[in-house]
């Protein structure tokens, strides 16, 4: 009986979802007169600047960043700077620094870590204060360095609440582009170097599990990322957990082009599948394995023989942290690396009929938008989003409006001040592209 109901409910719905479509269709083809009332309209456009949410990063703490040449700022964030005591949180510090990266017309990417080298945990106070609380104390880089107790259950179930508590207040900011997280080295998902225990210094397999769903709840509009490095069984339990592989996480790999990026770095790609960039974004880090690696990361032929223009296709990036970048290469070179990252529009054809719009919109980038947009006119915002599509591939779309007289844009709750989406279009009215 029951697979009886689901076979009627799945047929009233198929149904349902056909009888919207063909109403669809009757609208775009003008109810008032068929296709022959829509006409083609002319629309001049061009792309000029790096695309907001894409590009090249450079550190919320650069000297550099005051530009238009970047549209994103990165920082590492502490948790020890929000909670010092159990259940207060202070933000104060994080609104300071998404509003100074606003103020520079840009959004943010932030990491929360919990062990660097050469420093303390960022593990709150009261939780060190406990007297079941065991850290770790170790050298990794050549620096005394402090490791998390990871079997600690407050420390666990702090974890948990905390991202619980910033989805709340930043799931849908505009300031906040992309979320990093993960563990061990600058959050990195790794203790190459220093005492890795898994369970002490390193959270056991179950609570990553457990970590990497409750994100995957809380997180509705932001998109957030882990390392690549968490392919690495040894650390990992996506492995030996299919589902995790569901998640609609994306990626960052923070060594991109090092010289053993194709027998290393992208064998962690393959694992979580070169399809992810179709959910989710990926991004990451020009490496510092070598002395070529930073200066020559943006040279034609790039560090290591692979260069950056080429890779950020390969890989389908929508952002890099380049923060050396200013030191060897002028800001117009960093604009053009950034202009080939994420996703570029063009309107390649805009019809109406004087109370209709219909715009064929492309995604001529290396990546799908993250964050919803829509395009419009005279104000207007079509109904379906932008968000999510493909690059190489195009799409309809109606907006009530009529476009006769009205302007075209692409509008997004998601920008800051004066932020803008751009598009590209060369349409002479005929409909063609010239």
């Amino acid at each position: 009986m029951k697979r009886f109901q689901r076979c009627v409910s799945g047929v009233l719905k198929n149904g349902i979802m056909l009888v919207l479509g063909l109403l669809l269709l009757v609208l775009a083809d003008g109810a008032m007169g068929g296709e022959k009332a829509f006409r083609s309209v002319p629309l001049q456009s061009r792309i000029k600047l790096v695309q907001p949410m894409t590009g090249i990063v450079l550190w919320a703490d650069s000297d550099h960043n005051a530009t238009d040449a970047i549209q994103l700022e990165y920082s590492y964030c502490r948790y020890n700077d929000i909670v010092r005591e159990r259940g207060k949180y202070d933000w104060s510090k994080l609104e300071k620094l998404l509003d100074d990266i606003s103020g520079r017309n840009h959004q943010a990417i932030l990491r929360f870590y919990d062990t660097h080298p050469g420093q303390q945990t960022t593990v709150p106070d009261y939780i060190k204060r406990r007297p079941d609380y065991k850290g770790t104390r170790g050298k990794s880089e050549k620096q005394d360095t402090g490791f998390p107790d990871w079997s600690n259950a407050e420390w666990r179930r702090f974890v948990l609440e905390f991202y619980t508590k910033f989805a709340e207040r930043y799931d849908r900011d505009r300031r906040l582009a992309f979320l990093e997280t993960g563990f061990g080295l600058w959050a990195e998902y790794h203790i190459y170097d220093g005492p890795c225990i898994l369970g002490r210094t390193f959270p056991d397999k179950p609570f990553q599990a457990e970590f990497l769903k409750h994100l995957g709840k809380v997180f509705r509009e932001t998109p957030w990322m882990i390392s690549v490095d968490a392919a690495d069984s040894d650390y990992s339990p996506m492995e030996a957990d299919s589902d995790l592989l569901n998640l609609n996480f994306g990626l960052f790999d923070d060594s991109f082009l090092c010289k053993q990026h194709a027998k290393v770095n992208e064998k962690n790609w393959n694992f979580f599948g070169r399809e992810r960039f179709l959910r989710a974004p990926t991004g990451g880090e020009l490496s510092y394995y070598n002395n070529r690696d930073q200066k020559e990361a943006l040279s034609l032929s790039g560090p290591n023989g692979v260069p950056f223009l080429k890779a950020a296709g390969a890989f389908h990036i929508t952002f890099m942290i380049g923060n050396d970048q200013p030191n060897y290469q002028k800001m117009e070179c960093i604009r053009q690396a950034g202009q080939a990252c994420g996703y570029r529009f063009r309107v390649k054809a805009f019809k109406s009929d004087g109370k209709l719009s219909r715009l064929t919109m492309a995604n001529e980038g290396v990546a799908p938008l993250y964050h919803d947009a829509f395009v419009a006119v005279g104000g207007v915002r079509a109904q379906e989003t932008l968000k999510g599509l493909a690059p190489g591939s195009e799409r309809m779309y109606l907006v009530t409006a009529s476009g006769l007289t009205g302007k075209v844009s692409i509008e997004s709750d998601r920008l800051v001040k004066s932020q803008v989406i751009e598009f590209n279009a060369d349409l002479s009215g005929e409909g063609e592209i010239r």
